[in-house]
């Protein structure tokens, strides 16, 4: 059996609305086996989004809590939670969120340089890592001289650059036409694949799901259905056959 990277026990998150208070997320469990592709959908207003900040530690839950790599990150102070967040997630955002003064080749290389990696080893790594996505000839353009598909290559980038134990991606491919979306689909898993990754995706995309191994489906901030997809399936049933 697989080791577990992500535990969720009795996660609820509620905000004050007026004078009532507004469940977002209720009482939420389910855990994640490391090196699987998992997605997380539902429709608007599920709390997809929320849950996803949630086990990012970009939040913090009402009560419940939130285990990565067996350490319950709920209970962390900010300086804490920042250098877990720099040496074991990544985090690719729908709209993109690159600094719009820096490069694409500068862009990816502020997650390593910010623990003071020597900066001809983290430029290094920038450059190899745009070049396997596409950008080796872009890594001097700024965020604004790039299409959305190219910012979006910068950012896979950019969270894959200090080799993640896990991937967060909320609605990766939301603001890109088909197309484009489909080569940055591809780009997510083949460097989930290759760095052995444990990617979690919020999506509307019912095709993106089916690409991963499991779905979970959210409904009005509960679970509603925890499903092997038919590609993961598959897998188990040869690893019982081998």
């Amino acid at each position: 059996m697989r080791k577990q990277i992500l535990e969720i026990n009795s996660l609820t998150k509620s905000f004050p609305s007026g004078d009532k208070v507004l469940t977002v997320l209720d009482d939420i469990n389910f855990s994640i086996e490391k090196g699987i592709s998992c997605a997380i959908v539902g429709p608007s207003g599920s709390g997809k989004t929320t849950l996803l900040g949630l086990c990012a530690g970009l939040d913090k839950p009402t009560s419940g809590t939130v285990r990565l790599n067996g350490k319950n990150i709920s209970e962390l102070d900010e300086s804490k939670l920042s250098k877990i967040r720099n040496e074991q997630i990544g985090f690719v955002f729908q709209s993109f969120q690159l600094i719009s003064t820096l490069t694409a080749l500068e862009n990816v290389m502020v997650p390593i340089e910010l623990r003071g990696t020597p900066y001809k080893q983290v430029e290094k790594q920038a450059m190899e890592l745009l070049t396997s996505v596409g950008l080796g000839d872009r890594v001097n353009h700024y965020p604004n001289q790039l299409s959305g598909g190219e910012q979006q290559r910068v950012g896979l980038a950019r969270a894959f650059i200090h080799q993640p134990d896990i991937l967060f991606a909320d609605e990766p491919t939301g603001n890109l036409d088909g197309e484009t979306g489909e080569q940055i689909e591809q780009l997510l898993f083949d460097l989930n694949r290759q760095q052995g990754t444990t990617l979690v995706i919020v999506s509307h995309d019912r095709e993106l799901a089916q690409k991963c191994d499991r779905i979970i489906q959210l409904k009005n901030g509960s679970i509603v259905s925890d499903t092997l997809t038919e590609k993961q399936t598959k897998k188990a049933i040869g690893a019982d056959i081998t």
